[in-house]
Parts: C-alpha cells; structure tokens; sequence
C-alpha cells in the first residue's frame, strides 16, 4: 500500500520560526521500497515554500538498495532479495521488516539547516533513543549512522533538491541480520551490524517507534 493511502498522526508543534505552524508524521506500516521513494519524489517536486515539513514512519519488505555512488551487489550468487537503485547518498544496505524506517522530507532552507547540520541532529536524535533502552550507541566523523562498539546498528541516507531534503534513517530493531554478511554494509568491508534486540533488549518496534517520536519532538521544536 502506498504512502498517499495510509493514516496520518496528529501534527507535531513546529519549530519556531518557520513558515508552518506543526511537523506532519504518517505512520505507514509495511511498503514497498520503489513505491515510497516515487512518493517521496512526487512530494519534494510539487512541495512550495507552505508545505507543511513531513516525517514518514515505516518499515520495507526485504530488499538491497544501492546509492548513487555504489555498483557493489550482494555476493550470494542466488541471492533471493531484490536489488534496487535509489537516488539516496551512500553506499548499500539491507531493509526489512523489523527495521524502523523514517523518511524525513524537510525543507532545510526553511529551517536554515545545512546537510551536515541535521546528519548530525538526526545522528544525535538515534543515540538518544538507543540511550533510553541503555544501549550506548556513538556515532563516527566520516561515517554516517550509529554505532554500538564496532557494529553499526543504524543507517543514514538523503537526497536533497532545491534545499529540500528527503529519504532518512533505517534502525535495525528485530530482523534477521544474516542478509548484511552479503554485502560490504555502507561500503565498509567486514562491518558487523547488530540491532537493538541483538543488544539483548526486548522491545518491539512499536514501543521502539514511540520512543522515536518522544525523541523527535523533543529535537524539532
């Protein structure tokens, strides 16, 4: 089912000074990774300098996506999940379900943020959230994403158009890891991924995702 299609959850308070009046968050359960991205295309192409700033929650069933800069495919001769080109920065990574996805379609210019400016605060926004289940998660100067020890438990990726900025971040919270051995995750060879129930914490990804939004308004009022 297609973002345009799913439920809305009520408007979070904006951050002052900005030209709307609340932060919109769709919470759209499971999709399908070509549908959303064309969404989220459609959505930064029609957007003015009124649109309301949007945070899309979600999960994708299990696919490769390869960023505008990576030609590596998976090494599993037959491997069994589809490989798709995305218009994101970076390298490749593995979806699934049980991997919390949010897409952030902001306008950067409105909120007079550069790119490496709001890596960086969504960055900081993860480790919070990892904090507060008592996972000390880090992040790295030169390698986006989040860090628990040597393992990378989330993923970072953004395409930005006109100021405008969409894709987002992937948490790794309960899903089969075993698809990330196939590929150098990121373009980091011999990377180890965990994730938060790898952590040896029980949480669901819904108590996960409502950790998440505590988070967000905290960091985007």
């Amino acid at each position: 089912m297609g973002p345009e299609t799913q439920a809305n959850r009520s408007p979070l308070p904006w951050r002052p000074g900005a030209a709307a009046d609340s932060l919109l968050v769709r919470e759209l359960g499971i999709c399908d990774y070509q549908t959303t991205v064309a969404s989220m295309q459609a959505f930064t192409k029609k957007r003015d300098q009124d649109t309301q700033d949007e945070v899309w929650l979600l999960q994708h069933h299990r696919v490769f996506t390869r960023g505008v800069s990576c030609c590596q495919k998976p090494s599993h001769r037959d491997c069994p999940i589809p490989v798709v080109d995305s218009d994101r920065g970076g390298q490749i990574t593995y979806h699934a379900p049980g991997q919390l996805v949010a897409y952030f379609l902001f306008d950067l210019r409105r909120r007079s943020l550069g790119i490496r400016q709001f890596v960086s605060l969504l960055e900081t926004l993860l480790v919070e959230v990892l904090g507060s289940y008592g996972i000390e998660a880090v992040c790295r100067t030169g390698a986006p994403g989040v860090y628990v020890g040597q393992a990378k438990i989330a993923a970072l990726g953004l395409r930005v158009h006109r100021g405008c900025c969409y894709h987002g971040i992937s948490l790794n919270v309960d899903l089969d890891l075993s698809p990330f051995d196939w590929i150098d995750p990121c373009g980091y060879a011999g990377l180890a991924v965990t994730s938060v129930a790898k952590q040896g914490v029980e949480a669901s990804l819904a108590a996960v995702q409502t950790s998440f939004l505590d988070q967000l308004q905290l960091s985007f009022v």
